[in-house]
């Protein structure tokens, strides 16, 4: 798969940790250029690529991902190094967890601007340059909570949920200008997040789940890196679910 993303630029949001660091690793170790942006400017330098051979380049660019205009400066650093972005990974996401009941404005308002606003934000910004070249790929993160929702995370649910929508009409919209756009949707994924919870709870989680145990990073990162790649190329509009079987 690396042969037929070797070269290409990607940027990938949310990238100095967790699912996201996994995403640009493998892109960048599959021989893409990657332009990582995350708030988190310490952790963002330490992302280097691994590995021998054909690695692609990665430039860090620090921003609050929570300001839809910061999105035309992140594009703009790409084309401004790279000269063309092919594939864009909306990744970057905040969940402030609580009932309905309790939910703050200015929490939902947050939650709702990061996750979906946003994302839609930099999907604006990034289609016009592929629209140009009439290629690209666009991958957003959504979540098994977006597809079923989740007791206590309806700010989170409806964001992702929202996410699903976008890319459905995003796939519609742009398709004539041969821009696939897709979703990966992981389940419950073994990240700091959730190395925190207590083992009666992880336990609880895990006999949801059919094949028995937490998905890893790497996991996602493979799916996200497939939907990047030509080997997805009749492939849009689609909903990968990246699960264990937790939501079919």
């Amino acid at each position: 798969m690396a042969g037929r993303v070797a070269g290409k630029v990607a940027i990938v949001t949310g990238a100095a940790s967790g699912l996201g660091r996994a995403m640009a690793l493998g892109l960048a170790g599959s021989g893409m250029h990657v332009v990582a942006v995350d708030r988190d400017a310490a952790n963002l330098a330490t992302l280097k690529p691994a590995g021998v051979g054909r690695v692609g380049a990665v430039l860090h660019h620090a921003a609050d991902l929570s300001r839809p205009d910061i999105f035309e400066g992140v594009v703009g650093a790409a084309l401004k190094e790279f000269g063309r972005i092919d594939v864009l990974v909306n990744n970057a996401g905040v969940a402030i967890d609580g009932l309905a009941v309790r939910t703050k404005d200015d929490d939902w308002d947050r939650t709702l601007d990061t996750n979906l606003k946003g994302a839609f934000a930099l999907c604006r910004a990034a289609a016009r340059p592929m629209m140009k070249q009439r290629s690209g790929a666009i991958v957003n993160l959504t979540s098994v909570v977006g597809e079923m929702g989740n007791v206590g995370q309806a700010a989170y649910a409806a964001s992702k949920a929202g996410l699903i929508g976008l890319t459905k009409s995003l796939a519609r919209e742009l398709s004539s200008r041969n821009i696939r756009v897709n979703a990966v949707s992981p389940g419950f994924i073994d990240t700091d997040m959730t190395a925190g919870m207590n083992a009666e709870l992880k336990a609880k989680m895990t006999e949801a789940i059919p094949l028995g145990r937490l998905g890893t990073a790497d996991e996602v990162a493979r799916a996200v890196l497939f939907l990047a790649s030509d080997a997805a190329s009749y492939v849009t509009g689609e909903v990968l679910k990246v699960n264990g079987g937790m939501y079919m």
